[in-house]
């Protein structure tokens, strides 16, 4: 990138932040945060300067929506769930180019924004493929499909009943102006309520066989999943430290005019605990997508960082709304928000209790698949 990804986070962030409570009372997407985000090139820093994208490395982009989140935590959120993508695919495009390579060059030369249903599909996957000459009949309900109201290609998957290897789950990109797909206003929730994480409905959309770019048996870990774990999770997450950092801020500026208070003071202490335990975890996570290999093992470290997190990160927002005392309540001053913005992240895969079961599993010996 021309300029440094976090001083443009924080010029761009401190413009979300002015339309950030706006968005969320009248459950709207952030499009005009989109356009600005458009226009500097930041749908496109992930992406290899020799593809015609930014060049921006892992610990960047993170940095970049950790930064954004403190402003407006949707904008950041949505991103995140395109910027993974893109992270991913440059994973795999430096071993494998062949099935990525013309889709992050169009990523890059467009402008593309990428929607996922990955975290609803996770390895279970969703919906059906019937084949057809040529390719697939696709036919499913896909959720949590954040930016959707203005994403040009769904990354998604639907499972085939194989004849002899059983069900298998197809992955493929399907532009969202495809026959047969339909944006769902769908999206009334309790926070995150500015990413348009509407469904998407698929009523027989086609998908030839040249967009197919893995297969998988049904059910079972895969090199997919584990590359997911170790690029995508920490990006996702780095949004959810950055709203505590926010929160921590709101509370301690308000505790200050109480500062010879000691019930205040030990408050504010839960609150610099728990922020720390979260940054703790999100670094060991960045240290990881840095220097690990996907497989079990990585997978199972970068998930016991995305439980301590979030519970880390809900905690600390919590503890800033009462370390606020009453004046939290109220949204003006931007904590209720946040509070309600933070509980999504016990919603991302692996959920606590299936994290901890495959913890469990990994430190027992036992197969992670069982």
């Amino acid at each position: 990138m021309a300029r440094d990804l976090a001083d443009l986070a924080h010029e761009l962030g401190s413009q979300f932040a002015v339309r950030a409570a706006r968005h969320d009372d009248d459950d709207l997407f952030v499009t005009e945060n989109y356009d600005t985000l458009k226009a500097h090139g930041i749908l496109r820093a992930g992406i290899p300067v020799e593809l015609g994208g930014g060049g921006a490395e892992h610990r960047q982009l993170a940095e970049m929506l950790r930064i954004l989140a403190r402003y407006c935590s949707s904008t950041a959120l949505a991103l995140a769930m395109h910027t993974h993508q893109v992270a991913t695919m440059v994973w795999r495009w430096r071993r494998d180019p062949a099935p990525v390579d013309a889709l992050l060059r169009s990523v890059a030369a467009q402008d593309l924004v990428l929607v996922s249903s990955g975290g609803s599909d996770w390895i279970a996957g969703s919906g059906k493929a019937e084949r057809v000459t040529g390719g697939w009949r696709i036919t499913a309900r896909k959720i949590f499909a954040s930016g959707a109201p203005v994403g040009d290609v769904l990354v998604t998957s639907a499972v085939w009943d194989e004849p002899q290897s059983g069900p298998t789950v197809l992955h493929f990109p399907l532009s969202l102006r495809a026959a047969g797909v339909t944006v769902l206003d769908t999206w009334r929730v309790l926070g995150m309520r500015g990413t348009g994480s509407h469904d998407i409905a698929l009523d027989g959309a086609f998908v030839p066989d040249s967009a197919i770019f893995t297969r998988r048996p049904q059910g079972k870990w895969h090199l997919l999943f584990h590359t997911i774990s170790l690029v995508a999770i920490p990006l996702i997450y780095s949004v959810y430290l950055g709203i505590a950092e926010a929160a921590h801020d709101i509370a301690v500026e308000r505790a200050r005019s109480r500062r010879n208070s000691d019930a205040a003071a030990r408050v504010i202490g839960e609150v610099e605990n728990e922020l720390a335990t979260a940054r703790l975890a999100h670094r060991d996570m960045i240290e990881a997508a840095a220097t690990a290999e996907p497989g079990a093992q990585t997978t199972n470290r970068v998930m016991i960082g995305r439980t301590i997190l979030a519970r880390s990160a809900i905690r600390s927002v919590e503890k800033a709304m009462e370390a606020t005392g009453g004046a939290a309540f109220y949204r003006d001053l931007g904590l209720e928000r946040r509070f309600r913005d933070v509980q999504a992240a016990r919603f991302h895969p692996l959920r606590e209790t299936a994290q901890l079961r495959y913890a469990g599993r990994m430190a027992l010996g036992l197969d992670i698949d069982g």
